[in-house]
């Protein structure tokens, strides 16, 4: 685990981010971009709360297994996660309670850049989320991280899905 999480500030993060629509981005130049998007039948509150409730991810996402946050939700704050046995420390780079959330930093190597939208519908909500990679690992092997990344995205939207509807049931019978 990394030492000292709960004195992170983000600084060490210091990189210009990307923007696009004076909004945080993802690079749209990086040599890998994955774009998905789900239909969950669930409340806006109930999967911005799953999806921001960062210390909870591993009790709902088997590929993580260790997450620690240095303080609120916040633009600025960071978090130190593990999954797929690599750790990561990401920062958060904007918010836009219960609509949006930005987060990035480097790991490995790659700098990444993911953003998350919620965005609600007739049934529930659509999650929109993309991601990009750069770097040297990314150079090595586009094609790799590409199935690597669609797939790790594809699992977190799903058990997304399958946690906030299954909320959302539980709630509803209250």
């Amino acid at each position: 685990m990394v030492n000292g999480v709960a004195n992170m500030t983000g600084v060490e993060n210091t990189k210009e981010w990307f923007t696009r629509e004076g909004m945080a981005d993802i690079d749209r130049n990086a040599q890998v971009v994955v774009d998905l998007s789900i239909e969950i039948e669930a409340s806006q509150e109930i999967v911005w709360r799953i999806q921001t409730g960062v210390e909870q991810w591993p009790n709902w996402q088997k590929d993580i297994t260790q997450v620690q946050l240095s303080g609120p939700i916040a633009k600025g704050s960071t978090f130190w996660w593990e999954t797929h046995g690599l750790e990561i420390v990401s920062t958060i780079l904007e918010i836009d309670p219960m609509k949006r959330i930005v987060w990035g930093g480097p790991a490995h190597g790659i700098d990444g850049v993911h953003v998350w939208s919620i965005t609600p519908t007739p049934k529930g909500v659509l999650v929109h989320t993309t991601e990009s990679w750069d770097g040297p690992p990314v150079a090595a092997d586009p094609d790799g991280m590409r199935a690597a990344l669609t797939a790790s995205l594809n699992a977190w939207l799903a058990a997304l899905k399958s946690t906030a509807e299954s909320l959302q049931r539980t709630s509803a019978k209250e």
